[in-house]
């Protein structure tokens, strides 16, 4: 499929495909610990339910859906009002065709319009194709959480990812971001 990717915001006939895509992403066992299955109805409630600074995004090439992306608030404390956790999730058909690098560069360049300063993820450690595409784009790994949670009766660790979107792109490390100026 050829053509630019456009990416909007999700409306509720993005439903079905958001949710299709998600269970795709269930179903190969290393993208998330939700289990499905996500029909168009319950994508459509979760839509409706999310408040102003969790936007969805949808990508679509030539009127196909290729992937979906998401900000949430990282936790309901007001002082990390300004961290969210990211989710980007690609259609198998369009994966390695860099759909996930532009929804994740869709996401970094959105995030400070909803007052995000800073962006994590937190990754399935098998998840090597999530991981490349967070070190792509200037994430760092922070750590590992072990057993983390469990997945078809397994323990699952989980790679926790940051960017901070205020550094300067000439700092040479989140100390100098500190640094009294």
């Amino acid at each position: 499929m050829s053509g630019p990717l456009e990416i909007h915001i999700a409306r509720p006939d993005d439903a079905t495909f958001i949710g299709r895509i998600y269970d795709e992403g269930i179903a190969d066992g290393n993208a998330t610990f939700a289990t499905g299955p996500h029909p168009g109805e319950e994508r459509e409630r979760w839509l409706a339910a999310r408040p102003a600074n969790a936007p969805v995004f949808c990508a679509h090439r030539a009127g196909t859906p290729m992937g979906w992306s998401a900000l949430a608030p990282f936790s309901h404390r007001p002082w990390y009002a300004g961290v969210a956790e990211y989710t980007v999730y690609v259609a198998r058909e369009a994966r390695g065709a860099g759909v996930g690098g532009q929804l994740l560069a869709h996401l970094l360049a959105a995030a400070p319009g909803y007052g995000y300063w800073k962006l994590v993820g937190l990754i399935l450690a098998e998840n090597e194709p999530g991981l490349r595409l967070a070190h792509a784009h200037g994430f760092r790994t922070v750590g590992t959480h072990l057993a983390h949670g469990t997945l078809g009766g397994h323990w699952r660790d989980v790679t926790l990812v940051e960017r901070h979107l205020a550094m300067p792109d000439d700092a040479g490390s989140i100390e100098e971001l500190r640094a009294p100026r």
